[in-house]
């Protein structure tokens, strides 16, 4: 019996004593950490901050590399510069090689926009008629056409519209069960997404016959929907804009918005104009001037008193709906429940 004993405390030391010595008692993660000048989180686009490694057990460090969102941060005078794609919250890697071995560590940090948003204004061109029972959640033109997707459970439609008249050209309505939200042209295609029910729809642009249905993968809800011709752009009321595949529709990367001072979370129905997003902001008499790139809002379109300018009633609700007319190079904005539609320019103040 205690020749059994003897033998499980000496296979249990032996076992311990093995453990330790391949490394299996440390986290090596652990044994370093990235320090970043005034130990900051946050810091803005182009910012060039103090970085080193503490070692905290003194190891003989060959090489350490920085990387964000798979690019190498040059270290320059012991300082990295945040020369970053893609704005938001991002994870900074430290790749160290030490001791004939190597392991990557990593800090949470934000990488805000270089500059604050420009503010703009409007001016009417022109107002034409807008069908004030639709609860507007999309509107987008293809050629002089307007395609229109409106919202609420029992009144979700599609439809094309002569935008001079306020005339539906054709009108297609959506199951009682769902809730429409914003619409896009592409391919010869329409788009329209649904709020909470994690499906989208495409027709058929011709006749708006619905060809196939398609489901969201990690953002829960449709919100808004552009394209620039090549990717389409989706939010879901978070601070993501997801950029869909135009051929399966699968959410295949995304852009955080962020002004200079933080990630904004607000961005409603969409319209992509030559390397820009315009996005409503969820709420709110304003639109946002996103790049498609970065993820920066660039500006903020005050769009104050447009809402006074329509037949107020009681299921007025706010400015939503915003389509770019290429040819008349204008845009055109309303909202849900408006009897407008109006045309204009966006102007800086």
């Amino acid at each position: 019996m205690k020749h059994k004993i003897y033998m499980k405390v000496f296979l249990v030391s032996i076992t311990a004593v093995f453990f330790i010595a391949c490394g299996g008692s440390k986290d090596t993660t652990k044994l370093f950490d990235i320090q970043l000048e005034g130990q900051k989180k946050q810091f803005q686009k182009n910012d060039k901050i103090g970085i080193s490694i503490q070692n905290k057990e003194n190891f003989t460090i060959s090489k350490v590399e920085y990387v964000i969102d798979g690019k190498v941060l040059p270290v320059t005078d012991g300082k990295i510069t945040f020369n970053i794609e893609k704005l938001g919250n991002k994870v900074l890697i430290a790749k160290i090689d030490y001791d004939d071995t190597s392991v990557d560590i990593t800090k949470k940090i934000k990488v805000l926009a270089e500059k604050p948003p420009k503010i703009y204004t409007y001016d009417i061109v022109n107002t034409f008629p807008h069908d004030q029972t639709s609860f507007t959640q999309g509107l987008e033109f293809s050629n002089d056409t307007l395609y229109e997707g409106t919202g609420r459970k029992g009144q979700s439609v599609l439809r094309k519209i002569d935008f001079k008249t306020g005339n539906v050209l054709q009108n297609v309505d959506l199951d009682n069960s769902v809730f429409g939200e914003g619409i896009t042209v592409i391919n010869d295609k329409v788009l329209q997404l649904t709020w909470q029910s994690g499906i989208g729809y495409v027709y058929d642009q011709s006749d708006l016959n619905k060809v196939e249905t398609f489901s969201y993968g990690k953002s829960k809800e449709g919100w808004g929907l552009c394209n620039d011709g090549q990717k389409i752009f989706k939010s879901d009321g978070t601070e993501k804009i997801w950029i869909l595949d135009p051929t399966n529709f699968t959410e295949i990367d995304f852009i955080e918005t962020v002004t200079n001072k933080s990630i904004f979370n607000k961005a409603n129905e969409l319209e992509y104009v030559d390397g820009k997003i315009y996005a409503n902001v969820w709420q709110k008499e304003s639109m946002m001037i996103i790049d498609a790139t970065s993820g920066a809002i660039e500006g903020v379109i005050n769009f104050g008193g447009l809402k006074k300018k329509v037949t107020q009633h009681p299921q007025l609700d706010v400015l939503n709906g915003v389509a770019y007319h290429p040819t008349r190079k204008t845009f055109f904005v309303t909202g849900k429940n408006w009897d407008k539609l109006f045309e204009v320019n966006i102007i800086k103040k």
